[in-house]
């Protein structure tokens, strides 16, 4: 736990199991005991609390974060710092209204690597920026499905971890973690471990905004399971200056790797976990660690190295200590444009219908990044057996959006725009802050 031990006073979880445990493991550690709580509104009451840690599942982040920012405390709130894209834009507007210091968990954004990186790539390292593309290449099994409803652990209140979300049955085995794979509360691996290298990929650029225009191309494949997101995604936001391209694949390397999961998993260029610059001179590699990122030129001879990580928390508490939200490293807007990126590719790959790849390969034809990021993501599922041939098609190609970056409204498309937000369940509805929306 670190030097965070030393300011801990209190701990919240809905699972009273999991919330004893944790206190007990604290007391075991360090000696002292911590004030329990199992609902978060009970916790932000206490006045002698300054400022809280988030690190619920999804759909609960903006929600709780902005009751905290509205209890007076400063927060650190877990990527994506948002559900949909406008109650990330209602938490941004909260936390600037309100003056709070409020830290997204992108803790590569206090990386001394990736700082000098972004720094020498912008100012033209490299020369001119082609594109970012990011990879997000992480095995995922199967969640299971269940025949009847999963009964949920009688130490949860089902009804407060639901929040806001639609409280409905679930067909999957385990309650928790694997929400992530359920749109109604997660977002996918995009959402999940990509949003990491989706803010890194948009941090080079040096965009400050959602992009004018998005498609997505994947589907959930290689099992029948309980979640609905995605396991396998090309998404494109194509900035007019240098777009971003995002891949995510959660199967093997091929079906035979489906035998050793985790040891057999694609890499585009070197990158499994992370994202690579491609600049008019070369390109920049910056890997999952956030330690270490290093620059190559056209024929691939390293030019330029970077070491060093950071303490995203402790940089968090020090901008807390002196009451400036400008010493932060990742501002909770910054946090909200990345976690938006995502949740725009999966409204496309949501609104989207299913297609034999040669039907899709001659849509996007025109278009060479996301043409050869097709390719590779079709020929990765057919290493796997997946029949992405035939008709009507396994592949899910959503319709380009097209999006207007200062109020991240969707344009023309009544679908998206409902897809922007949600129907929020009575008791936990997020208030409208940013008046502009």
């Amino acid at each position: 736990m670190g030097n965070l031990s030393k300011n801990l006073v209190a701990i919240c979880d809905v699972d009273q199991t999991i919330l004893n445990d944790r206190a007990g493991e604290f007391r075991a550690e360090t000696g002292r005991k911590l004030e329990t709580y199992s609902d978060y509104r009970r916790l932000l009451e206490n006045q002698d609390i300054d400022a809280v840690s988030i690190a619920t599942p999804n759909h609960t982040h903006s929600l709780i974060a902005i009751a905290a920012i509205n209890a007076g405390k400063d927060v650190y709130v877990e990527k994506p710092v948002s559900h949909n894209v406008w109650e990330g834009r209602q938490l941004s507007a909260a936390a600037r209204k309100s003056g709070r210091v409020v830290q997204c968990g992108t803790q590569s954004r206090s990386s001394q690597a990736l700082q000098e990186a972004v720094k020498w790539v912008r100012g033209g390292g490299l020369g001119e920026i082609r594109y970012a593309l990011g990879t997000c290449f992480k095995p995922r099994q199967s969640i299971g499905k269940l025949d009847s409803p999963l009964t949920i652990p009688s130490s949860v209140d089902y009804d407060l971890w639901c929040g806001p979300a639609e409280k409905v049955d679930l067909f999957r085995p385990k309650l928790h973690y694997d929400w992530h794979w359920d749109f109604n509360t997660g977002a996918g691996d995009m959402g999940n471990q990509g949003i990491h290298q989706m803010d890194v990929a948009r941090w080079f650029l040096g965009e400050d905004g959602v992009a004018p225009r998005c498609v997505s191309i994947g589907a959930r494949l290689g099992y029948d399971d309980a979640g609905n997101t995605p396991n396998t995604q090309v998404v494109l936001h194509d900035y007019p200056t240098a777009p971003l391209i995002f891949e995510t694949r959660g199967l093997p390397r091929s079906k035979a790797g489906q035998r050793r999961w985790g040891d057999s998993m694609d890499r585009f260029r070197g990158s499994q976990i992370g994202v690579i610059v491609q600049c008019q001179d070369g390109y920049v590699h910056a890997s999952n660690d956030y330690e270490n990122a290093a620059a190559y030129d056209n024929h691939g001879k390293e030019v330029k190295s970077w070491r060093g990580g950071g303490n995203h928390h402790a940089n968090w508490l020090e901008a807390v200590a002196a009451h400036d939200p400008k010493l932060l490293n990742a501002e909770v807007r910054q946090g909200h444009v990345s976690s938006a990126l995502c949740h725009i590719g999966n409204v496309s790959h949501r609104l989207g219908e299913q297609r034999a790849a040669s039907d899709i390969a001659n849509e996007i034809a025109g278009n060479a990044l996301l043409s050869g990021a097709f390719e590779r993501m079709a020929s990765h599922l057919r290493a796997n057996e997946i029949d992405v041939d035939g008709a009507p098609g396994a592949l899910v190609m959503g319709p380009w959006l097209e999006i207007d970056p200062k109020s991240e409204q969707f344009k023309g498309n009544a679908q998206a725009s409902k897809l922007r937000s949600r129907d929020y369940r009575s008791g936990f509805e997020i208030p409208e802050v940013d008046s502009t929306v």
